[in-house]
Parts: C-alpha cells; sequence; structure tokens
C-alpha cells in the first residue's frame, strides 16, 4: 500500500538523504510544503488533502485542523516540543501524534555548554571588537569549580550535567519528579529557590506546560546572585523577557545566553541589543549528525504507525 506523506519542516533530510530513504523505501508519495511561505491554517488543510502522515516543525496544529484533515491518522514532530498542537483535538480526531525524544539529546547539551562558555567569557564581543581593529585584555569567569544548577533533569539535562562535571563544577538540579536516588553521581538534587540563590549558572531543561510557563519571573530572578549567568535552550516561554530584560539592565544578574524567545524570530525583543547577552536562533538540535537522527526517527514514527505499530515514542 501507498502512502501519501506531507514534509512541513525546513530541515528534514537537510544533511543526509537517509531519512529520505526510510520514506521512499515504502513508494510514498511526498508532499513538499514550501516552508518560505506563512502556514496558514487554511493552507495547512489544503497540504494535508489525501495526506495519511505528516512530519512537521513548528507548524501549528489546531482543532479547525484535525477537523479538516479526514485522511490523517498520524503526525510526528521533527523534533521534541508539541506545545504546538492541539492534542486533545488530535485524540478526538484519531490522529497519533509522536516525537523524536533522544534524538538531539546530545547537540542541545553541547551548544549549552557552549553558550555557558560563550557568556562567562563574553566570546561574540570580544569577537567583535577584534574584527573592527581592537585589541586589549577581556576577563571573563571561569566554569572550573563553579555552581551550575539545572532547572530539569531530562536525558538533555544530565547530558549536560555529565559535560559540567568535566570542568570540575559542582551541579544542582531541581525536578520535582526526579527521585534522589534514581539521580547520576556528581549531581545534588535541590529546591528551585536554593538553586537560583546558590548557582553561578542556572539552565533551564524543561518542557513548557502550563505550569512551567514564566517560571522565571521577577521573583526567581531577585534570588539569582548578581554574578550569575542565566542560560535557556529549552522553550522562551518558560522565561518572562521583561522580567529578565529588567534584571539585566540593572545589573540584578551578570549576564544571559538565550536560544529560544517567546517570538522567533525575536524581531523587537530588547534582549537582543544587551552586551551582556549572547544570542543563538534556536540552533540546539541543528548539528548534522541530531537532524539525521531525528529525520529518520520521524519517518519511522510515521511508517510504523501506518502499518500498524507503534512509533518510537507516542505523545498522544
Amino acid at each position: 500500500m501507498s502512502y501519501k506523506i506531507l514534509v512541513a519542516t525546513r530541515s528534514f533530510g537537510s544533511t543526509s538523504d537517509k531519512p529520505w530513504d526510510v520514506l521512499n523505501r515504502e513508494g510514498c508519495e511526498i508532499v513538499k510544503a514550501d516552508m518560505s511561505q506563512k502556514m496558514t491554517e487554511e493552507r495547512l488543510i489544503e497540504l494535508l488533502k489525501g495526506v495519511d502522515g505528516a512530519i512537521i516543525g513548528v507548524v501549528p496544529l489546531t482543532a479547525h485542523v484535525f477537523q479538516n484533515s479526514p485522511a490523517l491518522k498520524v503526525v510526528s514532530m521533527h523534533g521534541v516540543g508539541v506545545d504546538h498542537i492541539d492534542l486533545t483535538a488530535a485524540a478526538g480526531s484519531g490522529v497519533v501524534i509522536a516525537n523524536c525524544q533522544g534524538a538531539n539529546d546530545q547537540s542541545v547539551a553541547d551548544l549549552t555548554i557552549g553558550l555557558m562558555i560563550a557568556i562567562a567569557r563574553n566570546i561574540p564581543a570580544v569577537d567583535g571588537s577584534l574584527r573592527k581593529g581592537g585589541w586589549g585584555a577581556h576577563a571573563g569567569n571561569e566554569l572550573w569549580n563553579k555552581k551550575l544548577g539545572l532547572v530539569g533533569l531530562g536525558r538533555i539535562g544530565r547530558g549536560v550535567a555529565k559535560r559540567a562535571l568535566g570542568f570540575d563544577m559542582q551541579v544542582l538540579a531541581y525536578d520535582p519528579y526526579v527521585k534522589h536516588e534514581d539521580i547520576p553521581a556528581g549531581i545534588s538534587l535541590t529546591s528551585f529557590e536554593n538553586l537560583l540563590g546558590q548557582a553561578d549558572y542556572v539552565s533551564l531543561h524543561t518542557a513548557l506546560t502550563g505550569e512551567t510557563r514564566h517560571m522565571i519571573g521577577v521573583h526567581q530572578l531577585k534570588l539569582m546572585k548578581p554574578t550569575a549567568y542565566f542560560i535557556n535552550t529549552a522553550r522562551g516561554a518558560l522565561v518572562d523577557e521583561e522580567a529578565l530584560y529588567t534584571a539585566l539592565i540593572q545589573n540584578q544578574i551578570a549576564g544571559a545566553a538565550l536560544d529560544v524567545f517567546n517570538e522567533e524570530p525575536p524581531k523587537d525583543s530588547p534582549l537582543i541589543g544587551l552586551e551582556n547577552v549572547v544570542v543563538t536562533a534556536h540552533i540546539g538540535a541543528h548539528t548534522r549528525e541530531s537532524i539525521e537522527r531525528v529525520g529518520i526517527m520521524a519517518a519511522e514514527n510515521v511508517m510504523r504507525t501506518l502499518k500498524g505499530g507503534q512509533p518510537h515514542n507516542r505523545v498522544a
């Protein structure tokens, strides 16, 4: 049986043909969405006509879309986050939702450490100064033997911890869903407030839910040390950006390194113009190796489900 598959993400198969091979081996009819155009509900419904399965990036899947896509049986995220998908509506329409947990963990963990070093040593500013003819000493801070506070101790958080221990960092973690007996050696579980007050580097690694939205706000930033750095490679909406901006310009904290924002791209964010902020364009999962792994897993999620099996990781 031949299946019709929609691919609505720029990066699927962009670094390797292997993800495409998974679909081609099954003789699938592939519909490639032009991602340079805005993805409205009506455009997505049109693309989903007669489609059995879809591989998507950050494409909003609303109740209206599900209600008007009767052929759709399975959707796989080309990544992990599913906060842009109406899971209740998906379930009501009998559509399986899957993601690619574990495929990009190492890439995000790498970037987190990279951002910590970049903001601590002010690497982007030094680079910019040198390219304009500047020279001279730029005093930064070390990671070695400092305290790292991880908010969330899932796969990515543990990957960051493993790397941080190589810098002889003292690793604190807050995760209400992890038991003390289940944490790896070298990591100390503590309360959210204690972590914020003690850490020299605070890094977010938790999912975006109603409970975690704006979990970093005015009160939490005031708990942090004035010498501390804040890193976010998880989701932008975990942070109250107005509160973060105020904390940075008032020197309540030393700096921030951000890969994610409330609005992406962050067209009017005042955070972009601050000298004590390092920014990247939501590239945490974007390594050649990770894109290949995620693509293969996403394609397999769709094909496994359509053939009567289970995806690697079913969300709903």
